[in-house]
């Protein structure tokens, strides 16, 4: 007897999971689709001929659809990816999403691997292809002959999200501002001066910061998030090496800073324990005056950097970089995060990554052959090579 055809079980079907249900489906992987609103289920699909299913939420349904094999990718919030992780633990099915590792997720790595399951995640756009640049532009480094871990590095990585044409708010609303908001509250930890810092409020942090792209440099505004500082080990920085920096953190349209100065001043008077309460009502005003209008653009930017210098003089400086704008098909965020995802998802399908919670890929051939197909679907990487001056756009 045959064993059991593998299927994907994609959950969620808004608008930042539509590229990558369409990809799967176009290229006739077997896609079950999960969503409480079987009108957006409908729309994400609509047009398409491939092999996908449509089945209304419901985690009872979900429990009993779910195979041996399969995989399961949460495109919900990130707070409900724990229990869908236990779920296929029991089921014995592989997993995907594009949100950070949470400690909760690491510790299911052992009964994952023993199992050998794939626990895939931080395969969006950040965390995800920024991995994918930053593992690409360090392993580049390594094979220098200007390779010393007694060097001085300044590694910095940024995302950010904002409108193709700039607003004087210099930022717009896709969903509800009030994430956005909160996220301005979390400490953030980075090397700066070639000491570990804490940064208690990012715009306190705020810094000017040129980006190479391909149409030239542009001029940004950055600030530290979360703790950048664990990520060195993962992209193959050793404890040996003198870094100057470390930073990753986000990107925001050159003023940004100046435009929301009043809302910096509400947060940091807002009380820890009534965050929703408090900064509903700002969250709200926000929503009417800033979201996208109907066939607005977006315009995502992302960038890696590494600058090496010894005694003194620069000897090695590359950035790799991404400027994406928006189409009417799908909003750049949409197309970076899930057709990374999708890319994911049929890596574990074909069983191309080993067992246990991982993040996005290392292996220099991988990524490569990711980037390439990203480049494909609209989004080519920028190499900038500071010194040499060399500027090419194509994946690497």
């Amino acid at each position: 007897m045959s064993e059991p055809l593998k299927k994907i079980h994609w959950l969620g079907a808004g608008l930042a999971s539509v590229p990558g249900i369409r990809r799967l489906v176009a290229k006739d992987y077997p896609v079950n689709l999960w969503e409480q609103d079987l009108e957006k289920a409908k729309a994400a699909t609509k047009g398409l001929t491939g092999n996908v299913t449509l089945h209304k939420a419901d985690n009872d349904e979900l429990a009993k659809a779910i195979a041996v094999g399969d995989i399961v990718v949460s495109m919900l919030p990130a707070s409900m990816h724990l229990n869908i992780a236990k779920l296929c633990l029991e089921k014995g099915a592989n997993f995907v999403s594009s949100s950070y590792i949470s400690p909760e997720m690491a510790e299911l790595d052992a009964e994952a691997k023993d199992k050998g399951l794939i626990f895939i995640n931080e395969v969006g756009l950040d965390p995800g292809i920024d991995h994918l640049l930053s593992h690409l532009l360090i392993e580049d480094y390594k094979a220098s002959p200007q390779f010393s871990p007694d060097n001085e590095h300044d590694f910095q990585s940024y995302c950010g999200g904002f409108p193709a044409i700039a607003n004087d708010f210099t930022y717009k609303f896709s969903w509800s501002p009030l994430g956005v908001l909160k996220a301005l509250k979390n400490p953030a930890k980075a090397i700066v001066e070639g000491k570990e810092i804490d940064i208690a409020k990012p715009w306190d942090a705020v810094k000017s910061y040129d980006v190479a792209l391909a149409e030239g440099m542009e001029t940004f505004q950055s600030y530290p998030n979360r703790n950048s500082v664990v990520f060195m080990p993962h992209y193959g920085i050793s404890e040996d090496w003198t870094m100057k920096r470390f930073v990753r953190g986000t990107l925001r349209l050159n003023g940004w800073a100046e435009a929301w100065k009043d809302i910096f001043n509400t947060i940091e008077t807002t009380d820890a324990d009534k965050v929703d309460a408090e900064l509903g009502p700002l969250s709200d005003k926000l929503w009417a005056d800033y979201l996208y209008e109907d066939g607005e653009f977006d315009r995502v930017v992302l960038t890696v950097e590494l600058k090496v210098m010894r005694n003194g003089i620069t000897i090695w400086h590359k950035a790799k970089s991404i400027d994406s704008v928006g189409t009417r098909h799908a909003s750049a965020m949409a197309r970076l995060v899930s057709n990374t995802v999708s890319l994911a998802t049929e890596a574990a399908f074909k069983g191309k990554l080993k067992p246990g919670v991982q993040a996005a890929p290392s292996d220099p051939a991988v990524i490569r052959e990711w980037l390439e197909t990203i480049s494909e679907l609209g989004d080519a990487v920028h190499h900038t090579d500071y010194c040499v001056q060399s500027r090419i756009i194509a994946a690497e």
